[in-house]
């Protein structure tokens, strides 16, 4: 017993040092959160250089972040990193596909892949938002709001083949039900949409029609 106290001094050293990471990545990810929001915000703004700055600042945080819970995987793999790093993934994706630049790989974020999976359907909800401002700002149906609903369309396609247990995915199913709920009302609007724009069109060429008419 003589080795007890030298025994239990390790221990508790040990725990300390893991406490303190704790501390740091529940700061770190409630930081990556608020600055992925915040890059996420510019682009809704078309803040295009604002965007492309808070992004930097993502990455430079989920690194610190990751650096931070390296030597612990059970804080790696615990909620709040892992939201955290969704976050970071929904940031990049939603960047890229509005920018219509390549989407970056989970190996190039150094994110898992399901977390990855999870951001990409994040990514896809927020899309719609960014259509909607496209349908207010254009007054109606686009060319780049088509193509954004066509994105929405490809990233539900690869989520829903992806049918592993939420033990492996952590909940991609039900994110994948929401993505396809959101993807579904983003197209009635946009279909409905064209469908204004036309019988306006319609209209405006017969008040055309008819003044010519009047005229002769």
């Amino acid at each position: 017993m003589n080795n007890l106290n030298a025994i239990c001094d390790a221990i508790r050293q040990e725990l300390e040092q893991r406490n303190s990471a704790r501390d740091q990545a529940i700061a770190l990810s409630r930081q990556l959160i608020r600055h992925c929001s915040e890059s996420i915000r510019a682009l809704h703004r078309r803040e295009w250089d604002s965007a492309e700055s808070k992004l930097e600042i993502v990455k430079a945080c989920a690194i610190e972040l990751k650096a931070v819970v390296s030597d612990y995987p059970g804080l790696y793999h615990t909620g709040y990193t892992q939201d955290a790093l969704k976050e970071a993934a929904e940031a990049h994706i939603t960047h890229a596909v509005i920018r219509g630049r390549a989407l970056p790989s989970f190996d190039e974020l150094g994110i898992e892949g399901a977390t990855y999976l999870k951001g990409l359907g994040e990514a896809a909800t927020e899309l719609r938002r960014f259509i909607l401002d496209i349908m207010r700002r254009e007054d109606g149906h686009s060319a780049e709001a088509e193509r954004l609903l066509l994105a929405m369309d490809e990233i539900y396609d690869q989520l829903v083949t992806f049918d592993f247990p939420d033990a492996l995915t952590h909940g991609l199913r039900r994110q994948t039900d929401i993505v396809r709920g959101v993807l579904e009302r983003t197209r009635g609007d946009l279909t409905q949409s064209l469908r204004q724009q036309k019988l306006q069109d319609a209209l405006q060429r017969l008040e055309s029609d008819l003044a010519v008419d009047a005229e002769d």
